[in-house]
């Protein structure tokens, strides 16, 4: 966590990126853009929010690389810790800065006409929504680090999934792209996440949006930490 205050560009992803892309989808796309009666501010804020989680996830696989580069993980692993600190260090950092980020967006959202309607249950699910998002997400740049073991790798293989959540509902609805778009956007796990937590903010239905984000999420989140535990222990056995 101190690391984040010692570093100009982890500060940038986690507070200024997210302001520059509110300003930018705001008033150059959002006139353009027809949401039905749904304000432009308010419909892509849950989407600005999963592609802020997706970038500052570039910034912690390049964190995690200059850890296993530098060799303060040897140091740690010839003290009484436990293995897996090193990494759950580094997801609980994400975790945090992520949701600096969330604060970020959704306070100057509330300043150019973001207006959410959720009581205090569905803010609760919505935040629970995206914890288990972020925290999928933290797990995935970790395992980024560790297959590629340099910063420059690892900020390489982040930038992949920034590009996914656009094509998405999260900018514009998905029943206004063409058939082929379509049906990738509302066929993989980015769409459900943002269409619950949009819902849940606005208080909208959301159908069955919530269940399958916790399904997909989950899901990845099950597979992603025993594999980031076992990359782990490998990389020792190699070093």
């Amino acid at each position: 966590m101190r690391h984040l205050t010692r570093n100009g560009e982890q500060l940038v992803v986690a507070m200024v990126l997210p302001l520059v892309q509110l300003l930018v989808f705001r008033y150059l796309f959002g006139g353009a853009i027809d949401t039905g009666s749904t304000e432009y501010a308010s419909y892509v804020i849950a989407g600005l929010v999963v592609v802020s989680v997706c970038f500052n996830a570039s910034s912690t696989a390049v964190s995690m690389a200059n850890d296993l580069q530098e060799g303060i993980v040897e140091r740690f692993r010839s003290m009484p810790t436990l293995e897996i600190a090193v990494l759950t260090g580094h997801v609980v950092a994400s975790v945090a800065r992520n949701f600096l980020s969330i604060t970020i967006i959704m306070a100057a959202g509330a300043a150019v006409g973001f207006r959410p309607q959720a009581g205090p249950g569905q803010w609760l699910g919505a935040l629970a929504l995206l914890l288990l998002f972020v925290t999928a997400v933290s797990w995935l740049a970790v395992i980024f680090a560790l297959v590629t073991g340099t910063p420059e790798g690892a900020s390489g293989l982040g930038l992949i999934i920034v590009f996914v959540p656009y094509l998405s509902s999260g900018f514009v609805p998905a029943e206004t792209m063409p058939s082929a778009l379509r049906g990738i956007a509302e066929h993989q796990p980015f769409s459900p996440l943002i269409d619950a937590v949009r819902g849940l903010l606005l208080d909208m239905p959301i159908g069955d949006s919530a269940w399958l984000a916790t399904a997909w999420w989950t899901g990845a989140l099950v597979l992603l930490v025993p594999l980031a535990a076992a990359l782990f222990r490998r990389r020792r056995l190699t070093v």
